[in-house]
């Protein structure tokens, strides 16, 4: 598929975040999320957060930042739809890291 243009792109992420499911509407209080063209050292890389998970912080930590990349994304998918699904798929991943849910439970739960 060809590659989207960020502001559509950008508008399938925020979709994705407004179709959260409600246990992790609360993680958002403290993360940025941003969408990036790639990651610089592992180009196929989907997601990624960056921070502590709400199970271990504090109160003294800055913001977590879950960052979305477009051309990896794109390049995976076959077309509109699987694009849009697999940004959906792709922030729950990294929000649900945020708030403290592993990988092991993100596969049990269909969102590895």
């Amino acid at each position: 598929m060809e590659i989207v243009a960020k502001y559509r792109f950008e508008r399938m992420v925020r979709e994705a975040l407004d179709d959260l499911p409600d246990e992790l509407h609360h993680v958002l209080d403290n993360v940025v999320v941003q969408v990036v063209d790639r990651h610089p050292d592992e180009p196929t890389l989907l997601g990624l957060y960056e921070g502590v998970p709400h199970t271990e912080r504090t109160g003294q930590e800055g913001p977590d930042v879950v960052s979305i990349y477009r051309l990896a994304l794109c390049e995976m998918c076959d077309d509109l739809d699987d694009l849009m699904e697999e940004v959906y798929v792709t922030v729950i991943h990294e929000v649900a890291h945020a708030a403290g849910i592993d990988d092991d439970r993100l596969h049990e739960l269909g969102w590895g």
